[in-house]
Order: C-alpha cells, then structure tokens, then sequence
C-alpha cells in the first residue's frame, strides 16, 4: 500500500526530530517514530483516512504505551486485541537500562492508555466505527528520560531546545488536521490543548480539553469516564453512536 500523506509527514516528522539533540538533565530520548515505524504506519494506514469529527491529542508517548508499541496511548493489549495490531518492535539507538523497549512482549500496562482506549472500546467494540468519527494522534513523538529513568516531559525542555521540537511538532500537527479535517481537537490535558490553541488560533477547528488519564492525576483516578463524558457532553459531543 503506498504511503498516504499522514504517512509522508510522520516520516518528516521522524527524521526532524532525529536531527535534534538534548542534553543533560535529558540523557536518553526514544523515538519510536523510528524503532517502532512499522507498527506506527500501519495505525497511520489503516485508521487515518477520511474526515473525523474530533482528533484528540496526547503530549508524547508514555514509556509503556506508544514507547513500546508506536501507537499514541499504545497499552500493548489494546493496541494487539482492540486495534489488531501487532508486529516486530526494534530498539532505540541508545537503550536506557531501566527502561527497555520489549514492544508487543511488554507485561506492564500503560494505565492512561488502557484508561482511553478502553473507554471508546466500550462504546465500539468495531474500533473502525470508532475511527470513523474520531483520530488520537500525539503532539510530540519523543520521549525523554533522566539518568534515573524519570520521566522528562517535553515542556521541561529549556528553552533552546524546546523550540526547535515545538516547530517540528507543529508543522506536523497542522499537516495532519489538514488530512483529518476534523470539527474539534480535543486536548488530552492541558498541554496539548494550549499547543492547539497557539498553532490553530481562532481560524482553525474548535478546541477543547478532556482530563488527562495519567493515574498520577487525582481527579482522573476518581472516575475518569464518567468526567470525560460529561466534559464532551458540554462541547456537544459523544464518542458514543
């Protein structure tokens, strides 16, 4: 199958943000644009045709999530059971010792991932009705980690190596929304919903926010459907139907 244009700008994207360097308290980025392309095309190829109602965005992937298996939010089970989507995972040009990339063979599940994707599974146990109306799609492709292991996020980032991320980063949300043509994005947190506001302005699509999942969140782990729900509710949306 050839290469659609979601595809053509994420391999942009790709070799943009390779390009970048980051230095010290960041010792180890991951991009899984890279060792996970094949998985990361094929969610590109398969759910990203047409016109969506809304596009939720995501920060970066998370190290149990879209770090192994490509996909924005990829809780490994979702991604394989749900999503149908499975396949070789290669490793990062530099490894971080406490956290190994194990693609489709990783045991812990990414809790912000199996929290979305199990929400709108729920509601389409068909993920394509799902992706009929609707695209998750991250903002930044990287991850970044501390000596430690801790995660970094990309707003931690000083200054000069911020800006050139959030210019990739831009150029290829704009190219995607351009293919998806969606009503709304929806910000899965308040990053990435201020990241669409400042790119899009007051020309481009509608723009919201739903709470973020991530369980380091206190309010999300007090039920977090329910909240979105009702959050969607009051934009006049549903991801039901």
């Amino acid at each position: 199958m050839p290469d659609t244009p979601l595809v053509r700008s994420a391999r942009r994207l790709s070799k943009a943000v390779s390009a970048l360097s980051f230095a010290p308290p960041t010792t180890h980025v991951y991009n899984p644009l890279d060792y996970a392309w094949s998985i990361h095309r094929r969610y590109l190829q398969e759910f990203g045709g047409g016109k969506k109602v809304a596009v939720f965005l995501g920060m970066n992937p998370g190290p149990y999530g879209m770090a192994q298996t490509g996909v924005p939010f990829g809780e490994v089970a979702h991604v394989r059971d749900w999503l149908g989507l499975s396949g070789k995972v290669a490793q990062p040009a530099h490894p971080h010792p406490k956290r190994p990339i194990q693609g489709f063979d990783c045991q812990r599940s990414e809790v912000s991932g199996a929290r979305l994707w199990g929400w709108a599974r729920r509601h389409h146990p068909d993920p394509r009705r799902f992706f009929d109306r609707f695209f998750v799609f991250n903002y930044c492709p990287l991850v970044f980690m501390e000596e430690s292991g801790k995660n970094r996020t990309p707003d931690k980032l000083p200054a000069a190596e911020r800006e050139p991320l959030f210019e990739a980063c831009d150029r290829a949300l704009i190219e995607a929304l351009e293919q998806l043509r969606p009503e709304w994005v929806i910000g899965v947190g308040k990053f990435a919903e201020q990241r669409a506001r400042e790119i899009l302005g007051e020309g481009g699509p509608k723009i919201g926010t739903i709470l973020h999942p991530s369980p380091a969140s206190p309010l999300a782990n007090r039920g977090w459907e329910p909240q979105v729900e009702q959050q969607l509710e009051a934009m006049g949306l549903s991801i039901g139907g």
